[in-house]
């Protein structure tokens, strides 16, 4: 017997039925990302890291994601590929964005002068800073000094169990009273307490406090839902990753709380963790700005500003440097804040950003993160 024939559909009928499944694949979720936590394995065990996470983006689509290890070492709680992660100086692109928009909105300008937004607010500015400009801080040449650990007002924030607000104040002014370490805006000089003092800036402008600016202006408005400031997880808690202390040939996970980051003052120039997924959201908007195209939150001029080096090859919160594999200019940043690594590695003409963290800070940890980037470039053809 025969099989019947399908029956004609009636040209109007075709139409509909195309359309609605035209619509349905539209609407039908993107697929998930490759997991990636196999590949990660074998370094992590070889650099005898607690835990290793990466992740790929091609364009806005989390192409790759997955974590390997534990929380913490000496426990069997595994991490998973939705954990947090202390993102260190990574924060700094952050920051810098977060200027972008509200020189966007005439806050500020970039040539905003630190003696005209914090005279009054900030004790006794020393007279080389009072003409340094926001750019000049964000570019890391504005003079502020290199090694905040060696300042004396250092063990002071430790101590300090105040306000956020009133440390990062006495902080800023301790920097400002003081003569710069650089001549301002002479040489390149990687500074927190210059992004610090941005901060302040942005703070005095907008009226509120940098924590409430970047979650309002960044977090919320890219569903970056999983991104806070500190340590990630609670005092008492395996909830979260810990991070993990090098201490000769011995590693000692710290709990989060006061110990598991620097003192909050500071948090602007590396405060901030997140999920890998929520930062590659941050990360995709510098990625489509990188090449040209539309973001939601930044206009391109904007864009331009934050990936252009004023000189040499740090721009504002990127270092921008060319790169054969890439096919051109490469956006990357490493942040730690020496119990956790992060690093992000974006190439524009590839349309591809590449993300990786670990939970223990040192050499090792640094050389991990870079081999699990080559790792995931290697691989990237089958995301």
């Amino acid at each position: 017997m025969r099989a019947a024939a399908a029956p004609r559909l009636g040209g109007a009928l075709a139409l509909l039925l195309a359309a609605a499944a035209a619509a349905a694949q539209e609407a039908a979720p993107p697929a998930a990302p490759r997991d990636v936590a196999a590949l990660l394995e074998p370094i992590r065990a070889k650099y005898a890291l607690p835990a290793l996470a990466g992740a790929v983006l091609r364009g806005e689509r989390l192409a790759a994601l997955g974590a390997t290890g534990v929380r913490r070492k000496g426990s069997r709680e595994p991490v998973t590929a939705g954990d947090l992660w202390h993102l260190g100086s990574c924060t700094k692109a952050m920051t810098a964005t977060l200027a972008a928009r509200l020189v966007e909105a005439g806050r500020l300008r970039w040539d905003s002068r630190v003696g005209e937004v914090l005279d009054g607010g900030a004790g006794e500015i020393h007279a080389d800073y009072r003409g340094v400009t926001l750019e000049q801080l964000l570019a890391h040449r504005g003079g502020a000094p290199g090694d905040v650990t060696r300042l004396p007002i250092w063990s002071w924030l430790w101590s300090f169990h105040g306000p956020i607000g009133e440390a990062r104040t006495r902080f800023v002014a301790d920097v400002l009273g003081r003569r710069p370490e650089a001549e301002p805006g002479a040489r390149y000089l990687y500074s927190n307490a210059g992004y610090t003092v941005a901060a302040s800036m942005l703070e005095a402008a907008a009226g509120e406090p940098w924590e409430t600016l970047v979650r309002r202006e960044l977090f919320e408005p890219l569903a970056m839902t999983s991104a806070g400031f500190g340590a990630p997880g609670r005092v008492g808690a395996e909830e979260q990753p810990w991070g993990h202390a090098v201490e000769g040939r011995s590693v000692r996970p710290v709990e989060p709380g006061r110990a598991g980051d620097n003192p909050a003052a500071i948090a602007p120039a590396g405060g901030v963790h997140a999920g890998l997924a929520d930062w590659a959201r941050f990360v995709a908007l510098h990625l489509a700005g990188a090449r040209g195209e539309p973001t939601p939150l930044l206009a391109p001029e904007s864009i331009r500003k934050l990936h252009t080096p004023p000189a040499g090859d740090y721009a504002l919160g990127w270092i921008v440097a060319e790169r054969g594999w890439a096919g051109g200019r490469v956006l990357t940043h490493r942040g730690s804040n020496t119990l956790w690594v992060a690093e992000v590695w974006i190439a524009p003409k590839l349309d591809l950003a590449y993300l990786v963290a670990t939970n223990q800070g040192g050499p090792r940890a640094e050389e991990a993160v870079s081999r699990a980037l080559v790792e995931l470039g290697r691989h990237v053809a089958s995301f």
